[in-house]
């Protein structure tokens, strides 16, 4: 949290301070600089950071498992496990503070203490109840939960993990836009305000036209888009990805390789009959005949080219093996 705040360079919106519910302008707390003659604004200001922490102020770190890797690893892992989208935050708070007011959030919330101890008031005004949370400890608040929480007697950090859940609302909603857009999209008639009986009679034909669009239409097609646009629009997880671009044509049959922890990679059947690997931020389309290759890939968390002798030939093996070097799935053991 000090490196964070302090010596990496961090600029609004990726921080928020808070002090008794209200949340403080940016400006109080960052500065401009100008990098090539280009403005930089919302840089944080460390030391005016520090002046609001000693005045009892909440930082808040929005968005961490963007850039602290631990984080990194286990946002990816939860989204895989779920199917929803995941996000973290961190919240550090001075002995005594409270950061925000009673609220609700709209998302399910894992609250992980870190350091120190929280006390946190949980239900309708009138009827909390409270829960005090030491390092190690988690909180599960549903989605809807009202909350609040006040640090004990030392400085207090936690970290939530919001679950920003995919509804069947949202999946249904997907399945009437696609039987929108066989209707057309012509014009109301003139004069409709006189006599609305043609515009009744005109929707009328028109539901009834969707309503039969839906009757007959694929669940299965309206779920593979659902999946291939939540695994094709993650942040690309490549750590790493600099040196193996420069070294990734040196692999031969005896590279150690190791698949990275924090890709996604789902295999699915692809265009033509073929195969079509999402990995998280984009898709690569292959062969089928490479299945038996990937399937093992997948199910490995390390290997050598040489491993795959059973499904491909040694060109093939190593063709494959540097193409997911590059699209970062794999990465040699240094």
């Amino acid at each position: 949290m000090d490196a964070v705040v302090t010596a990496s360079g961090l600029r609004t919106p990726a921080i928020r301070i808070v002090r008794e519910g209200r949340i403080l302008p940016a400006s109080s707390f960052t500065r401009a600089a100008s990098i090539a003659g280009q403005a930089l604004t919302g840089l944080v200001d460390a030391r005016r950071v520090l002046d609001e922490v000693r005045g009892g102020a909440t930082v808040v770190l929005q968005g961490l498992h963007r850039y602290w890797p631990p984080l990194t690893d286990l946002i990816t892992a939860l989204e895989r496990e779920l199917g929803h989208p995941c996000q973290a935050n961190a919240y550090l708070t001075p002995a005594g503070s409270q950061g925000f007011a009673p609220h609700r959030d709209t998302h399910d919330v894992f609250v992980v203490q870190s350091e120190g101890a929280k006390t946190w008031r949980l239900g309708e005004e009138g009827e909390e109840e409270e829960v005090e949370l030491h390092p190690g400890r988690v909180l599960y608040l549903p989605t809807g939960t009202r909350h609040s929480a006040r640090a004990q007697d030392d400085l207090s950090l936690h970290v939530t993990i919001g679950i920003n859940q995919f509804t069947w609302r949202g999946l249904v909603r997907r399945a009437l836009l696609a039987s929108l857009d066989e209707i057309e999209d012509g014009h109301l008639p003139a004069g409709w305000l006189d006599d609305p009986t043609e515009v009744v009679e005109g929707l009328r034909q028109r539901l009834a036209a969707v309503a039969e669009q839906l009757a007959t239409s694929d669940p299965t097609t309206v779920v593979v888009a659902h999946e291939q646009d939540f695994l094709t629009s993650r942040p690309p997880r490549l750590a790493g990805g600099l040196v193996d671009a420069l070294r990734g044509d040196d692999v031969d049959d005896d590279t150690p390789l190791r698949r990275r922890s924090t890709s996604t990679s789902v295999l699915r059947g692809g265009q033509d009959n073929g195969l079509r690997l999402l990995l998280g931020d984009r898709t690569v389309d292959m062969p089928a005949w490479l299945r038996p290759a990937m399937e093992q890939i997948l199910a490995w968390q390390q290997f050598r080219p040489a491993d795959l002798a059973e499904t491909l030939d040694p060109q093939s093996r190593i063709v494959l093996c540097r193409r997911l070097i590059r699209e970062g799935l794999l990465t040699p053991v240094r």
